[in-house]
C-alpha cells in the first residue's frame, strides 16, 4: 500500500528530474551556439548596411544590435527575450525569427515525415530479411544497398536524380515545392502542402505537390533505409542467437513465426530510437538536398543565414533542432514503457 502512495511522487520526481536535465541541455545548447556566433569571422552590421556604408551608420547599426555590449550582457538579453517567446528580428528577411521558422518548417516537416515512411517502410523489413538469410545473396545485396546508400553523398545523389528523372525521363517534378502556376492557390492551413490541397479538395494542386515531392523524399528516404537496415539486421542477427529462438524451432514453429513473432518483437524497443533519431535528422539535416532541389525550407532557411551571420535566426533554428531532438527522446522513452513494462520499473 505504502508503494502505491509513493507512486506519484517517485513520478513526479522522475519528471521533475528528465525537465531540469531538458533545461540544462537546451540551456548548454543556446550558450555554446550564441559564443560560437559571436565569433565567428562574419560580420552582421556589415550585411545589414552594405560595404559602402560610412562609419557613422556602421556605429550607429552595431549600436542598435547591441554589440558594444559585453557577450554575457548580450546573451543574458536574448535569453531574457527568449523567455518571452522572442527571438528577435532576421536579418535575411526582417521578420520576426518565429514567424519565419513557422512559415518554412512545415515544407521541411513534410519532407522528412514521407522520408521516414519510406525509409522506415523499406529498410526494417530488408534488415530482418538479411538477418534472416545471413550469408547468402539476399543478405550481400542489402548489405551493398546499404553501404552505398550510406557512403555515397547526398548532394551528388540529388543531382543524379534531378537529371534521370526529371531531366531525362519526365517522370517526377523539378525543383520546389510546386509548378509556379499553382502556387498559391489554396490556402495556408497548415503549411504541408498535401494536406491543404486536400482540405481545400484541389486535387491538381495534391498531385502536383507529390510529383515535386516524391523525389527528393525518396532520396532522403532511401539514405534513412540505409541506416535502419543495417540496424535492424544487427538486431535480429543479436536475437536468432538466443537460446529462445532454438527453443521455439525445437517447438516446431513456422520460421516467419520465429522471425516475426518472436525475434522482431524484442527488437522493437530499440528499432523505436533508430527511428526516432533518424527522424530527427531528417527534420535538421536536409539541408544538402533542399539545396539542390530548391525546396523553400527549414534546412535552406539555416544556410541563408549562416551565410549572412545571421545569429538571432541560426540560434533559433539550433533551439528548434534541440526541442526536436528532446521531445523525439522523450517519446522514445514513453513508447519503450509501452512495448516494454519491464522499463516502468
Amino acid at each position: 500500500m505504502s508503494m502505491i502512495l509513493l507512486a506519484p511522487g517517485g513520478r513526479a520526481r522522475r519528471f521533475s528530474k528528465r525537465l531540469s536535465q531538458v533545461l540544462i541541455t537546451l540551456f548548454g545548447l543556446l550558450l555554446l551556439t550564441f559564443f560560437i556566433g559571436r565569433v565567428m569571422p562574419i560580420d552582421p552590421v556589415l550585411a545589414i548596411v552594405g560595404p559602402d556604408a560610412d562609419q557613422s551608420t556602421y556605429q550607429q547599426v552595431y549600436h542598435q544590435l547591441g554589440f558594444d555590449k559585453s557577450l554575457a550582457t548580450q546573451f543574458w538579453i536574448y535569453l531574457g527575450g527568449l523567455l518571452h517567446g522572442d527571438l528577435g528580428n532576421a536579418l535575411l528577411t526582417g521578420k520576426p525569427v518565429v514567424d519565419d521558422i513557422l512559415r518554412v518548417f512545415p515544407a521541411t516537416l513534410e519532407l522528412a515525415t514521407v522520408a521516414i515512411i519510406v525509409g522506415a517502410g523499406l529498410g526494417i523489413p530488408l534488415g530482418v530479411w538479411a538477418a534472416a538469410r545471413r550469408n547468402s545473396v539476399v543478405d550481400y545485396a542489402v548489405r551493398i544497398i546499404s553501404l552505398a546508400g550510406y557512403s555515397t553523398p547526398i548532394f551528388w545523389v540529388g543531382m543524379m536524380g534531378l537529371l534521370l528523372f526529371y531531366a531525362w525521363l519526365g517522370w517526377v517534378g523539378g525543383a520546389g515545392r510546386i509548378d509556379l502556376g499553382l502556387d498559391g492557390v489554396v490556402p495556408r492551413r497548415s503549411g504541408l502542402l498535401l494536406v491543404d490541397a486536400l482540405l481545400a479538395g484541389n486535387s491538381a494542386v495534391f498531385f502536383n505537390a507529390l510529383n515535386h515531392l516524391i523525389l527528393p523524399a525518396s532520396l532522403l528516404g532511401f539514405h534513412s533505409m540505409a541506416y535502419i537496415s543495417r540496424m535492424t539486421r544487427s538486431f535480429m542477427l543479436a536475437q536468432l542467437s538466443q537460446e529462445f529462438i532454438i527453443t521455439a524451432r525445437v517447438k516446431g514453429l513456422t520460421e516467419r513465426q520465429v522471425i516475426w513473432n518472436h525475434a522482431f518483437r524484442n527488437i522493437l524497443v530499440q528499432l523505436l530510437t533508430v527511428v526516432a533519431l533518424a527522424y530527427g535528422s531528417l527534420l535538421e539535416g536536409a539541408v544538402l538536398i533542399e539545396t539542390v532541389f530548391s525546396w523553400p525550407g527549414f534546412g535552406s532557411y539555416l544556410t541563408g543565414s549562416l551565410l549572412l551571420g545571421d545569429m538571432n535566426a541560426v540560434m533559433g533554428c539550433v533551439l528548434v533542432v534541440g526541442v526536436i531532438f528532446v521531445l523525439l527522446n522523450l517519446l522514445s522513452d514513453m513508447l519503450y514503457q509501452l512495448f516494454d513494462p519491464r522499463t516502468k520499473s
